[in-house]
């Protein structure tokens, strides 16, 4: 009788993570930086995300579908800081 091999574990709680520290770094940007250089500091922060994506999805130390992880952390990240940086672009035009 063999063993069966572990099941991997989901890497889904690794991608949101990376998706709510997008959402934190969008609006510490828009809390933290002067007005005229907040779009300036969004790639930056788009950046420390896919640093984030890597580490975490390293921790997993599961190799199947890394790169499919990686790429829905950032993408996700894309999206929240692009909508969080609509609202501050929003905000900054009419407030």
């Amino acid at each position: 009788m063999t063993v069966p091999g572990l099941a991997p574990r989901a890497g889904l709680g690794g991608i949101i993570a990376v998706w709510v520290a997008a959402a934190v770094i969008s609006v510490v940007i828009g809390i933290v930086a002067p007005e005229d250089w907040r779009a300036a500091w969004m790639p930056v922060g788009l950046a420390g995300c896919l640093i984030l994506a890597f580490a975490v999805q390293l921790g997993v130390g599961h190799a199947e579908g890394f790169l499919r992880r990686v790429a829905a952390s950032v993408l996700g990240a894309l999206v929240v800081m692009g909508l969080f940086g609509l609202g501050i672009g929003l905000i900054s035009l009419f407030g």
